[in-house]
């Protein structure tokens, strides 16, 4: 007899090792051992076309931040409940895929990519934001703007050496990374402080009486009137701020008027409030001080010092909101000489050796990417996960909590999860059963379901997706 909660009957129990990371994942942070007997996870990889173990990464730190967020509900006096995730379901969801008003938007630039240089060695281009592209076609020599092809930067880079061209593009600030094997990365100076450091890292800052959160009856989900600013961009932080407004979270991401999106913030943007302040401004400071001094959770995505140069890093928020749980995302972490080094997704795969690893398991000499961003949105669910495991550390012991993760770090994590014989002959899963359809402000927008769900307070988002500015800079009322 299927004894499982009914919404994962008929799936296949997921292997002994996806529990394993799991269980890995909840005691680095102090949780209780009782609620991992009130997880269900179906499936095993491989689930996508990837030599790693892609499916178990995007189930295992899915199901860490709902679990955590059970526990959450446990703490504000709800009946322990069961949580599930799919393998297929979570992989799915990590491939960021949605339309928008029938159209599936396309978020890569042209120039953005992998390319081979005059030593035979590989860079990848991010050029996704204008002017990280423009700076990158001026260093070689290309002419600016979108005229310029793929062709022209062929040429360019011709004449360069990997490496030398990746150094060069750090020097001015833009995002470029060569691709290295995991052997060159093993020997390269950030590799160590990288592995050195947890996978994430929870560390009391400062001292706050215990603020016990209150509680709620049924029908309730388990972050009710929890008040998160979300102060990220582009995929991790994002979706950290999503998996957070989904289990009830009020989430309110505050965007710059001067800095680009991308196109992405229409999926990443659900259950949110969206704002506007302009931090270079005393008048955007007050704004965002002031939500902040109500705020139970800070989520950020800049650059190591970033916003502590605006009055705004980790010790400046303990002191404003004794007892804020802070959440940091780099792209290398905080140790080491690339600790302030511009980054994403998938320049963090071609530095670190995937893009490498993963051809070679093709047996192709160009790179590969994996399927999808899964350092991205691994990286946004433990963010979830550390931010409510600090919040149930706060409410029992009291305290200000800054939590960090990095891509560098969630990459190391993943690569020590092994490799997947055959994974690459998995064919492409379609998404079938897996979408919604929910109006937002930018129109009819066609996206996956959250793949956590609970038995009790089933996860949603109850706030439709909004271009940023749709909000007054102020909590609603509860």
């Amino acid at each position: 007899m299927d004894l499982r909660p009914s919404f994962l009957r008929g799936r296949t129990p997921a292997g002994k090792a996806s529990r394993d990371v799991l269980q890995k994942l909840w005691r680095s942070v102090g949780l209780p051992d009782e609620s991992l007997d009130h997880v269900v996870l179906t499936g095993a990889d491989p689930v996508l076309p990837s030599s790693f173990a892609v499916g178990t990464a995007a189930q295992a730190s899915m199901a860490a931040a709902a679990l955590a967020a059970a526990e959450i509900w446990h703490l504000r006096g709800g009946a322990r409940q069961q949580v599930g995730v799919d393998m297929l379901h979570a992989a799915q969801e990590c491939r960021s895929h949605y339309t928008i008003n029938g159209v599936t938007p396309n978020p890569w630039d042209p120039i953005t990519g992998l390319y081979r240089c005059g030593d035979g060695g590989w860079v990848r281009i991010h050029a996704n934001f204008a002017h990280h592209r423009d700076g990158a076609l001026a260093l070689l020599g290309c002419p600016t703007g979108e005229d310029t092809n793929r062709a022209a930067v062929e040429r360019a880079l011709s004449r360069w050496k990997a490496l030398d061209f990746e150094q060069v593009a750090a020097d001015a600030g833009l995002p470029v990374a060569a691709m290295r094997s995991f052997d060159e990365w093993d020997r390269h100076p950030q590799s160590q402080p990288v592995a050195a450091q947890p996978l994430l890292t929870l560390e009391r800052i400062g001292e706050a009486d215990p603020r016990p959160l209150p509680k709620y009856g049924h029908g309730a989900r388990p972050l009710k009137d929890i008040r998160v600013l979300d102060l990220t961009r582009i995929i991790a932080g994002p979706v950290c701020g999503r998996a957070l407004a989904a289990y009830g979270a009020d989430v309110m991401l505050v965007n710059s008027p001067n800095l680009p999106n991308i196109d992405n913030i229409i999926d990443t943007s659900r259950g949110k409030l969206s704002v506007l302040a302009d931090l270079d401004t005393a008048d955007g400071r007050i704004a965002l001080g002031n939500l902040l001094r109500s705020a139970h959770v800070f989520v950020q995505g800049y650059r190591p010092g970033g916003l502590a140069a605006l009055g705004f890093g980790p010790q400046d928020a303990a002191r404003i909101r004794p007892g804020i749980v802070y959440v940091s995302l780099s792209a290398y972490g905080d140790k080491g000489p690339w600790a302030g080094r511009r980054g994403f997704d998938s320049l963090v795969q071609t530095a670190t050796g995937f893009n490498h690893a993963e051809a070679q398991a093709a047996g192709q000499d160009a790179p590969k990417p994996m399927p999808m961003q899964i350092l991205d949105h691994a990286s946004g669910y433990l963010m979830a996960f550390g931010a409510q495991a600090a919040l149930a550390r706060q409410a029992t012991e009291g305290g200000s909590w800054h939590v960090r993760v990095s891509l560098a770090q969630t990459a190391h994590w993943l690569r020590n999860l092994g490799r997947i014989d055959g994974g690459l002959a998995c064919p492409m899963p379609g998404f079938d059963g897996l979408l919604e359809t929910e109006p937002s402000g930018f129109g009819e927008l066609v996206a996956l379901r959250h793949a956590a769900q609970f038995s009790d307070t089933p996860a949603r988002w109850t706030r439709p997706s909004s271009p940023p500015g749709t909000h007054p800079p102020v909590w609603p009322f509860n």
